[in-house]
């Protein structure tokens, strides 16, 4: 029995130490500056979401209800590589969990041997060979006296949360990148065809002014002002065509696959952006995956500052060594060829030249820089909500006044024209309502264009319908506790 009692006492040491003192900061949330209102209001009409609306629900794409750019959407979280790269980087940091909470466990390691020896002889005598046979184990354990072990764990949680949060992160840069693009694809066909029936149109024009050169009444001059207006205006839609085929070749390697293989018919954009629910301030925080990431990545820091106090204490290591050593097979499986020895061993670094205090102080930089860069990123968030409200309600309020303008400059199209004909009016008044027309409908299909992308970029800034409850837990990562 007092044998036993040696293998017992490091268990029961184990057991006793298991809750010892964690040293060093508890881990708390450091307040951000959060206003209690957005400063812009969004644009009209968006104001009678209820409460319970304000949140973005699934796949924030289907709220334009373009089945095309669904398709291209739902290609970009399993083929988009940048994504499957920031995917195997989580994977990397939940393995790193593992790693982590072994510290937590004992080592049990064997290494048996065979040996075979022969003494020199003496005095004219033959001296024998002698076997060895040795099944050793050893038994090895680190008690976690200050907690460091433990919050070892809890680092490589919190960097794999942040992994997490910062994986969701990717995928919406590159959903609303890709969303952003489609809409300039489309409004660039807008331009597109706005060109092509004004390079028609033109071409009607310069028929029109030739024959009453023929007739004498028009000159020289006013067909060469013709011909110029033509030209000028097919070269422009041409030039497009370099914007549409870029547009095309970002859609396709944001989808994971070569330009070569996406083709995208043109389209022509008509409807305005939904209304985008918009939540709280306080909200931003627990919707925004990278403000998620930036918050584990400062308890992540917080660990680190106690792991490193904990260096400042001595260390516990418990060992066991047992096993069974022979000279022989017969005799290696019997009671006497046991063996076995125990004992625990403390360390402390008794001097250091400050090394030790110098890393505490360096970690609590780094926990420093962590929360000024988490402040940081709340503050973009912030300013990222703004400028697409802004943004919006602006858009909205210029949408109204390009559309007085094109409707405007149509009607002094038609009317310099009849007085072209009439001959009350020279071919250059003609060309500049031609002019005004087409300046004011390309900025039509420009402003349109850009409403929907400031709509994107407010459901970018808002989070895309993320929260950070969907952020891994502890026992999903393999970690145990909740």
């Amino acid at each position: 029995m007092a044998r036993i009692s040696y293998f017992l006492t490091p268990l029961a040491a184990l057991l006793l130490l298991s809750s010892c003192k964690v040293v060093g900061p508890n881990y708390q949330r450091p307040a951000a500056p959060v206003p209690p209102a957005f400063k812009e209001a969004p644009p009209d009409g968006w104001k009678e979401a209820a409460p319970s609306d304000a949140t973005l629900k699934g796949k924030w794409w289907e709220l334009y209800n373009d089945p095309d750019l669904n398709a291209l959407e739902e290609q970009v979280a399993i083929s988009n590589q940048n994504v499957l790269q920031a995917a195997a980087q989580f994977r990397e940091a939940r393995e790193s969990i593992r790693i982590a909470r072994s510290a937590l466990f004992p080592a049990v390691t064997t290494a048996p041997a065979i040996s075979t020896s022969r003494a020199a002889s003496t005095s004219g005598r033959s001296a024998g060979e002698t076997n060895s046979f040795s099944i050793p184990f050893d038994f090895s354990y680190q008690v976690d006296l200050w907690g460091s072990l433990h919050r070892g764990v809890q680092a490589a949680v919190d960097t794999a949360q942040a992994s997490a949060a910062q994986l969701e992160n990717i995928r919406l840069l590159y959903q609303s990148d890709l969303a952003i693009d489609y809409f300039l694809l489309h409004g660039t066909d807008g331009d597109m065809d706005l060109l092509e029936r004004n390079v028609k149109s033109y071409d009607e024009y310069l028929t029109l002014t030739k024959n009453r050169f023929a007739g004498g009444v028009a000159t020289g001059g006013d067909v060469a002002q013709a011909q110029t207006q033509l030209e000028t205006t097919r070269a422009q839609l041409i030039d497009l065509g370099i914007a549409r085929a870029q547009y095309e070749h970002a859609i396709a390697i944001l989808t994971g696959k070569p330009p070569a293989a996406l083709s995208i018919p043109r389209k022509l954009l008509s409807i305005p952006p939904p209304p985008i629910p918009v939540a709280v301030p306080t909200a931003l925080l627990e919707r925004r995956p990278d403000i998620a990431a930036a918050e584990r990545t400062m308890e992540a820091a917080n660990e680190q500052v106690g792991i490193a106090t904990a260096a400042l204490y001595p260390s516990l290591n418990l060992s066991v060594a047992a096993g069974l050593q022979g000279t022989s097979l017969l005799n290696l499986f019997t009671w006497p060829a046991r063996f076995w020895s125990v004992g625990p061993a403390v360390s402390q670094t008794l001097y250091d030249a400050g090394k030790r205090r110098a890393q505490v102080r360096l970690e609590e930089s780094a926990f420093d820089a962590t929360v000024a860069g988490y402040r940081q990123t709340v503050l973009t968030a912030f300013q990222q909500v703004e400028d697409s409200l802004s943004a919006l309600r602006i858009l909205e309020q210029e949408a109204k006044a390009v559309d007085d303008a094109v409707r405007a400059a149509e009607q002094s199209l038609t009317i310099s024209t009849a007085q072209y004909k009439a001959g009350t009016a020279t071919y250059l008044q003609v060309i500049t309502a031609q002019t005004f027309a087409l300046q004011n409908e390309r900025s039509a299909v420009d402003v349109l264009t850009r409403r929907l992308n400031s709509s994107v970029l407010l459901i970018e800034a808002m989070g895309g319908g993320w929260d950070s409850s969907l952020l891994p837990s502890r026992r999903d990562l393999g970690a145990g506790g909740k």
